[in-house]
């Protein structure tokens, strides 16, 4: 809440209200999640839209102790999720505090998906061998 803190009410408003004219679908999902209300940002457990009153896009953070924040990380991991991205404000400073809060209370196991299986490529066409890894070949000398 710290970082919304010093934005006034219609400040807010002015922004809900230009982000309703806008044609993105994920934009007004996420305007719908918190409907401009403070009371309602925190959409799911240690899951917080506050930024996304007054910016566009669909920010949501992780909010909590660090502990907190990497069994959520560890739970979406559980679900299938394998890749996060992640920011914070100022960046730099984000990056290490997470690398030094956060990063230590992950698993650092994860399972290796077996030959053949599917790969996720995103919306960006077909990988071919996506699960393929090669074998070190030894020099010819």
């Amino acid at each position: 809440d710290r970082l919304i803190s010093r934005l006034d009410d219609a400040t807010i408003a002015s922004a809900q209200k230009v982000f309703a004219r806008m044609d993105s679908v994920g934009q007004a999902r996420m305007s719908a999640l918190h409907g401009g209300d403070r009371s309602k940002l925190e959409i799911a457990p240690n899951l917080w839209a506050g930024v996304g009153l007054v910016r566009g896009g669909a920010g949501t953070a992780l909010v909590g102790d660090p502990a907190t924040i990497a069994e959520r990380i560890d739970e979406y991991r559980r679900l299938g999720i394998d890749t996060f991205i992640l920011s914070g404000y100022p960046h730099l400073e984000e990056a290490y505090r997470f690398g030094e809060l956060v990063l230590p209370h992950l698993p650092t196991e994860h399972p290796v998906k077996a030959p053949g299986s599917f790969v996720n490529t995103g919306p960006f066409g077909e990988t071919i061998a996506g699960d393929h890894r090669p074998n070190s070949l030894a020099s010819a000398s």
